[in-house]
């Protein structure tokens, strides 16, 4: 903890000239959990959106907005594997629409999570020439052989992009993001209140943009200091993604006071480079937080690796505990204990577990808990046999309904309470009108996301305007007007709107946007729709 510490964070922001148009090829695979765990509520705010449901909603949203003339196939797990289609097909109207109906009677039928023995299947499909493979993989669980569910995407990294998501709090983190790093894509946790949607077409924008390659970092210090890397190399690199960095600094330097660290890449076929130049003279008043920060990504790479092998390996262990100790940054093998400040010493003895009588469900009323917290308490780290006696919880005898609770209880007592199924969110039903092109049909569906009926919808067209583009106007207009907040998940199926639109050659389209704003009550510019 001695030596200077530095943390390089990259937030790179590429040329607009190369992030203007996303990538219009592909072979996108999708692999969903549908082991019995993706039953389970998202959160426990919104119980009625079960994973499942959620991961159903997000394909409606991934398939709606690949871009024409790419391949696509969906694969789902559990104990067994099953796919759509044989192999990945291109993506079409008729396509996609096959896989919808597949997609919509998926449940949560298919037992454990055995996920090595589809992506083998995935692999040993053939490649599709000029279509590199971007594979999306969704689950809630873990696996007893993540080891070689790395290893397989690792053989396979040169010939494909992975980009992985954890659901919920028992998702494996060694797993998901040992996935996306061997993969050499993106992981995300949708955990908590976290809405899935965004994040995986968040993941999606990344895997359009052009291919980031041949990465390397380069430190340009004073002679007698060296950087030894903490963190592991980065092997991928999205635009509007941040990646950290960190080194530890040895050795002595006299006069020189600066030092730099310079990232090249190609971009697109481009080369490019970034360099950030630093003070080696770190300020008296910094801490150590960037030390720990960085002792926290050591533990955690050693962490994983130690997860992966099948054998406990008592040195990675060892140095575990020992840096863990030394930062004061906790790990699997250590944990923060409770000492008296008076005394000095920790609190030692098993845990005690104290049973509190529960009302049963459906009774009016619920018990109180108190927690007596330990007074006179600090905290520091340790390894993890030393335990801290569990807090007591009381419960007051008048906080209990005035039931017999071993007797029996009217029966309206135990009827639950009917569910009420969510109504489809109206985001969604525009979605889901939407054709693969990227227009919308001028429909009664269509005018009833849009709060108007059919009569109100084609009266207000302009007379030079086909039905289609009319149509696709207003679907654009509704989202920029009612649906900013959740403009993460609709952003790339708009801009395939607009694409189509423009491809059209359509005339009086300012008119048709004047029009959709007067038919709406909405003030949209023509401009913010991409037209």
């Amino acid at each position: 903890m001695g030596d200077p510490v530095v943390m390089v964070s990259l937030y790179p922001e590429f040329p607009q000239s190369v992030m203007s148009s996303l990538a219009t090829c592909g072979e996108f695979v999708f692999l969903v959990d549908r082991s019995g765990s993706m039953g389970c509520p998202m959160n426990n705010s919104t119980p009625q959106e079960t994973r499942i449901s959620s991961a159903k909603d997000t394909l409606l949203l991934l398939l709606k907005s690949l871009p024409m003339g790419c391949y696509f196939n969906i694969y789902s797990f559990g104990s067994t594997f099953e796919h759509i289609f044989p192999k990945s097909v291109e993506y079409s109207e008729k396509t996609m629409e096959e896989a919808l109906k597949k997609v919509e009677q998926m449940g949560d039928d298919l037992g454990g999570t055995e996920i090595l023995e589809p992506l083998k299947h995935i692999y040993n499909q053939s490649s599709i020439p000029k279509h590199p493979r971007q594979l999306f993989v969704f689950t809630d669980g873990e696996v007893g052989n993540t080891k070689e569910v790395t290893d397989l995407i690792r053989k396979n990294a040169g010939c494909h992009k992975c980009f992985s998501f954890g659901i919920g709090e028992g998702a494996s983190s060694a797993l998901i993001n040992g996935m996306a790093k061997e993969g050499g894509g993106h992981a995300q946790f949708i955990t908590g209140a976290d809405r899935m949607q965004p994040k995986v077409m968040q993941s999606l924008r990344f895997a359009l943009q052009p291919a980031v390659e041949d990465i390397s970092v380069s430190w340009n210090l004073p002679k007698g200091v060296s950087a030894t890397i903490l963190s592991a190399p980065i092997t991928a690199i999205f635009q509007g993604q941040r990646s950290l960095l960190y080194a530890q600094l040895t050795g002595q330097h006299s006069e020189a006071t600066d030092g730099s660290v310079t990232v090249k890449y190609s971009l697109a076929g481009h080369p490019s480079q970034n360099q950030l130049h630093f003070n080696l003279k770190p300020a008296e008043d910094s801490g150590l937080t960037v030390h720990r920060l960085a002792a926290r990504t050591v533990i955690h790479s050693l962490e994983s690796k130690e997860r992966t092998q099948s054998e406990q390996n008592e040195e990675t262990k060892k140095k575990v505990v020992e840096l863990s100790v030394q930062s004061g940054v906790s790990s699997s093998f250590t944990a923060f204990i409770a000492v008296h400040k008076d005394s000095g010493k920790s609190v030692e003895g098993p845990l005690v577990r104290r049973n509190v009588p529960t009302p049963f469900f459906g009774m009016r009323k619920m018990a109180k808990a108190f927690a007596s917290p330990c007074a006179g308490m600090s905290f520091f780290s340790a390894p993890m046999p030393m335990m801290c006696r569990a807090p007591q919880i009381l419960a007051c005898a008048d906080s209990f309904p005035d039931y017999d609770l071993c007797g029996a209880m009217p029966e309206s007592e135990f009827n639950e309470p009917e569910a009420v199924l969510p109504s489809k969110d109206p985001l969604l039903q525009l979605v889901s009108l939407q054709k693969a092109s990227g227009c919308w049909i001028l429909d009664g569906s269509l005018a009833a996301v849009l709060g108007k009926n059919s009569e109100e919808v084609e009266k207000a067209k302009p007379p030079p305007v086909n039905n289609e583009v009319w149509a696709s106007i207003l679907a654009l207009i509704w989202l920029h007007a009612f649906k900013m907040d959740a403009k993460e998940e609709w952003e790339l199926l708009s801009m395939k709107a607009a694409s189509w639109i423009k491809a059209q050659n359509a005339p009086c389209v300012s008119e048709c946007v004047e029009a959709g704003n007067t038919l709406l009550g909405c003030g949209v510019k023509k401009e913010a729709l991409g037209l």
